[in-house]
């Protein structure tokens, strides 16, 4: 979402989750602001930045990458994006057998 979003956004989620965020994180890697609540990941950045994760329907928080990606792979799940090092942990991009392209990345507050 566009940076200027990021903020409404996240406020949406807490009300809808009644969750706090977890986590505010600038990616200057990436030019990316991530901002974690509840199980979901917020990624808002400029639309030049958000253009490699255009194509990703979601990210999901997990509390380790492994036995998702045995159980994916056992699954049927493509690999759209290797393991990879991320800002909070390691995480993996993958194609479900419906088409959907979802993210998993550990994440657990500290």
């Amino acid at each position: 979402m566009d940076i200027a979003d990021l903020e409404a956004t996240t406020s949406w989620y807490e009300r809808v989750l009644g969750l706090r965020r977890d986590m505010v994180m600038p990616y200057p890697e990436k030019n990316l602001t991530l901002t974690a609540v509840g199980g979901f990941l917020l990624i808002g950045g400029s639309a030049e930045a958000l253009q490699p994760f255009r194509a990703t329907v979601g990210t999901l928080l997990v509390p380790d990458i492994e036995p998702y990606l045995e159980r994916l792979r056992a699954e049927g799940a493509e690999l759209v994006r290797r393991p990879f090092r991320a800002p909070v942990g390691s995480g993996v991009t993958v194609r479900h057998p419906d088409g959907s392209i979802i993210e998993y990345v550990h994440h657990r507050p500290g």
